[in-house]
């Protein structure tokens, strides 16, 4: 199967998953999110501002922000991103994705860990994502200041065999419902 076929399959499981129990799935995950967390001792932490048919952060994002973690989020730049601090307001840019106004830029210094959503992996745990490859980009920069790699989806979009390529993205750890 080619990466283009699987994403499409995928993308149709995501979107029904999107309107099936979404909220339930989504508070399952986040549980699982918010454990692991806690027990990796993680400060600093990246995340995503979620589109309709991704799991729904804001509510750990709250609960983050309450116990004083540096958050970051990605803010889009050309065919990629970089990485700004939570905060408030945040305004609907490209994509419809939400990003808080641009910060200064600052020195990423280390990630504990990055929430990264998924449309799909294969067998080798690697990303297919909407097909942008702006999360590629990012990683093949900054992977040496990530200590783990956590990725999440409402549905898992799993293919047997290798549809990936060898830059994609690659989880430490897979949460899903």
């Amino acid at each position: 199967m080619i990466k283009e076929a699987f994403r499409k399959t995928c993308l149709k499981r995501l979107k029904k998953a999107s309107t099936r129990r979404a909220y339930i799935k989504d508070k399952k995950v986040l549980a699982q999110l918010y454990r692991h967390i806690v027990e990796q001792n993680a400060q600093n932490i990246m995340l995503y501002l979620p589109l309709k048919m991704e799991v729904n952060l804001y509510p750990l994002i709250k609960k983050l922000r309450r116990q004083k973690c540096t958050l970051y989020v990605p803010f889009m730049e050309g065919a990629s991103f970089r990485l700004v601090k939570y905060r408030l307001p945040l305004r609907k840019k490209q994509f419809g994705i939400k990003e808080p106004l641009d910060s200064k830029q600052f020195r990423i210094k280390k990630i504990d860990i990055a929430i990264v959503p998924i449309v799909g992996v294969d067998v080798t745990h690697r990303r297919v994502g909407f097909g942008k490859g702006m999360y590629d980009r990012f990683f093949e920069k900054n992977r040496k200041n990530i200590k783990q790699v956590v990725f999440v989806a409402r549905e898992l979009c799993y293919a047997k065999e290798i549809v990936t390529d060898h830059y994609d993205v690659k989880a430490d750890i897979i949460f899903t419902p």
